[in-house]
């Protein structure tokens, strides 16, 4: 029977290191679009008084209820109370700096847009000025309407004074 060869690891390849518990895979944009929603809710007024009920309701009933039908007894100082919202804390707090991250690189993203469109409106204008300033340049250059009917009623008086027989000639005709 042949002995299979294994292939020779190559140096020119790093070697895969083979994971024996498959990790689980979760799409950042969608992780990132649920952070930021939870994100944006904790900060809202439902969210403090929801918090607020929860836990007024807990503090009552643990503290008001018969014995046994409470959960978190007083004389624990309510354990269970306090885990929970430490276990809250722990993920609220990684989630609103992700949504923080996120909202940083859209404004980044912004600010690039905006530095772009300054400098294709600072282009513009200095085209459009040159334009303006090569337009009066020429406007230097052009005759105006009332240069035009100076001259017109000169030329027209010149030549009146030409057909105006001069003193002592007499008119032909």
């Amino acid at each position: 029977m042949a002995r299979e060869r294994r292939p020779r690891p190559r140096l020119d390849q790093p070697i895969e290191a083979r994971r024996g518990v498959p990790r689980p895979s979760y799409d950042p944009e969608t992780f990132g679009r649920v952070a930021e929603t939870f994100a944006r809710f904790m900060g809202t007024a439902r969210f403090l008084v929801y918090m607020t009920v929860f836990v007024a309701v807990w503090l009552l009933w643990n503290t008001l209820a018969p014995k046994h039908l409470q959960f978190d007894p007083r004389a624990l100082n309510y354990t269970l109370l306090t885990l929970i919202l430490s276990m809250q804390a722990s993920y609220a707090a990684p989630l609103i700096l992700l949504a923080q991250n996120r909202q940083d690189d859209r404004d980044r993203a912004n600010l690039e847009q905006d530095r772009a469109q300054y400098a294709r409106n600072i282009a513009d204008t200095d085209y459009l000025t040159r334009e303006i300033a090569a337009l009066r340049v020429a406007m230097g250059e052009v005759v105006t309407r009332d240069f035009l009917r100076s001259e017109l009623t000169r030329l027209l008086e010149e030549e009146e004074e030409d057909r105006r027989p001069r003193e002592g000639e007499q008119r032909p005709g």
